[in-house]
Order: structure tokens, then C-alpha cells, then sequence
């Protein structure tokens, strides 16, 4: 792309920085936000093409009512990075941004993506996806480079639920590799998870075919998988016998998976969705239940055909 585009990114933590640093090596005008900056949001996000949301799940909420009374281009594309639920609305980042913002076109921008391995400089892959196929192909050419290949697809949702989803499934395979349950067992757990990725997505009105993708198995594979993961991380800790406390101090940033649990938990609750890996975590979370009680509790459920346990709502 020969147009230089203005992009402010809202987020000073790790991910916002390695985007932040994609762009600007691109060439574009790249200004990096957070709230220890000299700059004020107004200044940051005045007359930009693109404004890029990498904030933790607890302030997209109250980042995005601030966003909405100042001068923010109506053409400006709002990019969601964050992965998570909101624990009062239930509603995925980019639905908190449609809402604050309804006229500005949404990108969400989800894939395997580990900030240190990004930030390194070691190939990886992506997806951004919107209703908007222009706004998209623009997120598209502003971030993409010879060792970050970006995807474009049509189903924002899916596309962010399967990294939203994925969290909680990481601190359950944590788990198993704590617990040294072999390779097996990983198998089993990361693939029957998927299918209840999907069946939550489908409740959200997603498309099936997206959690094969990169924003979906991709992600489940590269965070159940990595040390590099603070959910994967999260579930190690505790099947080594420590506390939910003593395992989120020691682990630098934010473990999303521990709120998405709780708000997916709820949800399943209310809609009748079930989530029976996710339902096992939020357990061990809240410190019900020992990771082996978890383990013989999952192992336990009655047996049924796959493929039965794959298209309906018994899991």
C-alpha cells in the first residue's frame, strides 16, 4: 500500500506494542496510547484511519464509552485485539465497540498470536474479520509483513469468540501437562473442546467452519501449547497445588481465561448451553473441586457416539 495510514494503538502492554511496531515498520503513522502517556485519548485518536483496541477485557468497557464523545472520524475502522467477555453484558469487545461507535465499520484481529513471539520476530499468521471486506483488506495491508501473514474473513464473531474461548480450554489442558496425564489425554481434551468452542459460538450466531481457522483450532493449538501462555500457565500452577491467587501474582499481565470462565459460565447457566470442559475450570477456579477431581469428573460422563456428542447440545 503506497497511502500512509494513521493508526493509534490503545494499549501500551505487550500485544498493543507488537502491533503498534508491525504497522510502523510498514511505514504508516503509528501513535502508541496508554494512560501513562503525555497525550490525551482526544489527541491520540483525533483524525486517525484506524484506531486499534488492545486493552485488557476489563477496560474496553470504559474505553469505549470514552471514545464516544470525542472527534473521532466517522470513517475511522475500530480494531478489536483484546480477547475476552464482559462480565456485566456478556458481550464480546467488538460488540462493546458497535455499540459505543455505530456507525464506525469493526475489524476484530484474533489468531495465534504470542506477543513474544512476535515481538521476535518469528513467523506467524492471523485473521482480521469484518462485515466491512474493504475495512478488513485495509487492517490487512497495515499489519501484514514477510514474518506476519493476515487472513481476511466475514464472520467478526467467530473469529473472536475462538480466541475469547480458547483461554479458558488453555488453563484446562494446563492442567493435564501439570498433572503429566501424557499425550493422550492432551489430544482428547484440546479436540473435544473445540466442539464446545463451537457450540457457544453457534448460540452467538457464528459460522462453524471459522473455529477450523486460525482464529479458532490455530489459536487453541498455539495457547495450549506454549509456556508463553498466562492461561496455559494458570492451569499448570494450580495442578502443581498452588492457589488461583499465588499463580495470577506470579504471572506478568492479565490471564483472560479466568473472567472468560466466569462470564461463560454464567451464560451457559442462563441459556442452557453445554460446557462441560469450561464448566470443570470455573470449578477449579473457584477452588470446588482438585484438578483430579476434575479430571475423573470429565473422564466419568456417560459415554455416547461422537458424533452425537458433536451436533447436539449433550455434550
Amino acid at each position: 500500500m503506497d497511502r500512509v495510514i494513521k493508526v493509534t494503538v490503545i494499549g501500551g502492554g505487550a500485544w498493543g506494542t507488537a502491533l503498534s511496531k508491525l504497522a510502523a515498520a510498514n511505514g504508516h503513522n503509528v501513535t502508541l496510547w496508554s494512560r501513562q502517556s503525555s497525550q490525551t485519548l482526544a489527541e491520540a485518536v483525533s483524525d486517525r484511519d484506524a484506531i486499534v483496541s488492545a486493552v485488557s477485557m476489563k477496560g474496553v468497557a470504559a474505553t469505549a464509552a470514552q471514545m464516544q464523545g470525542l472527534d473521532v472520524k466517522p470513517n475511522a475502522i475500530l480494531v478489536s485485539a483484546t480477547k475476552g467477555l464482559d462480565p456485566i453484558a456478556s458481550q464480546t469487545p467488538s460488540q462493546i465497540w458497535q455499540k459505543a461507535l455505530p456507525h464506525n465499520p469493526i475489524v476484530v484481529l484474533s489468531g495465534p498470536n504470542l506477543s513474544a513471539e512476535i515481538m521476535a520476530g518469528l513467523p506467524a499468521a492471523t485473521v482480521v474479520a469484518s462485515t466491512v471486506p474493504e475495512a478488513a483488506q485495509l487492517v490487512q495491508t497495515v499489519f501484514a509483513s514477510r514474518n506476519f501473514r493476515i487472513y481476511t474473513n466475514s464472520d467478526p464473531i467467530g473469529v473472536e469468540l475462538g480466541g475469547t474461548l480458547k483461554n479458558v480450554i488453555a488453563i484446562a489442558v494446563g492442567v493435564c501437562d501439570g498433572l503429566q496425564l501424557g499425550a493422550n489425554a492432551k489430544a482428547a481434551l484440546i479436540t473435544r473442546s473445540l466442539t464446545e468452542i463451537i457450540r457457544v459460538g453457534l448460540y452467538f450466531g457464528a459460522q462453524p467452519e471459522t473455529f477450523w481457522g486460525l482464529s479458532g483450532l490455530g489459536d487453541l493449538l498455539a495457547t495450549c501449547n506454549s509456556n508463553l501462555s498466562r492461561n496455559y500457565r494458570v492451569g499448570y500452577g494450580l495442578a502443581q497445588g498452588k492457589t488461583l491467587d499465588r499463580v495470577l501474582s506470579e504471572i506478568e499481565g492479565t490471564a483472560e481465561g479466568v473472567n472468560t470462565a466466569n462470564v461463560l459460565i454464567e451464560l451457559a447457566n442462563r441459556e442452557g448451553i453445554t460446557v462441560p470442559v469450561s464448566r470443570y475450570v470455573y470449578r477449579l477456579l473457584h477452588a470446588e473441586i482438585t484438578p483430579q477431581q476434575a479430571v475423573e469428573g470429565l473422564m466419568e460422563r456417560e459415554l455416547k457416539p461422537e458424533l452425537q456428542a458433536w451436533i447436539s447440545s449433550d455434550e
